[in-house]
């Protein structure tokens, strides 16, 4: 069983960063995918980027692109997400995802509040 736990979410001011990690636990796999995604009140859960552990590939949501870096540490089962540039609408619950074939596992969020 994969156990996943974000942390780094807070309040931050408009133009403002912050770093969001997500530690990964109880898998042995090299290949998979994680990726962050994110959901603000009364809104779907939406996409926001993805990370393949082994090559370290990467894909972004157009609304985060230029602003938003997802990155790994093989050696810490670690993903981050560096937001630079928040504007008060990413604001939300960010959630950490990982997928190895038809397994899907999700953190338990951490909420990111951006005031303008």
């Amino acid at each position: 069983q994969v156990q996943l736990v974000e942390s780094g979410g807070g309040l931050v001011q408009a133009g403002g960063s912050l770093r969001l990690s997500c530690v990964a636990s109880g898998h042995t796999s090299s290949s998979y995918t994680m990726g962050w995604f994110r959901q603000a009140p009364g809104k779907e859960r939406e996409f926001v980027a993805v990370i393949r552990w082994s090559s370290g590939s990467t894909h972004y949501a157009d609304s985060v692109k230029g602003r938003f870096t997802i990155s790994r540490d093989k050696a810490k089962n670690t993903m981050y997400l560096q937001m630079n540039s928040l504007k008060p609408e990413d604001t939300a619950v960010y959630y950490c995802n990982y997928v190895k074939g038809f397994n899907a596992y999700w953190g338990q969020g951490t909420q990111v509040t951006v005031s303008s």
